[in-house]
């Protein structure tokens, strides 16, 4: 394994996409500091991280 921090952080991300994942598929409701997290914003911090994820993935190669 060339680059076992890219493996660790890329599978990390993608635990963070498939979390906002289920909170969409699931409609959770995410309350910080008193307001409502629209859902939409895990549809775009899960695109982020998808891609970000995938990113990663493919730099361990070289």
């Amino acid at each position: 394994m060339k680059k076992p921090a890219s493996v660790i952080s890329a599978l990390f991300i993608a635990l963070v996409a498939l979390g906002h994942l289920l909170r969409i598929i699931l409609n959770i409701d995410l309350i910080v500091g008193g307001i409502q997290a629209p859902v939409w914003a895990s549809g775009v911090a899960a695109v982020f991280c998808g891609v970000l994820a995938t990113l990663l993935w493919n730099e361990r190669r070289g």
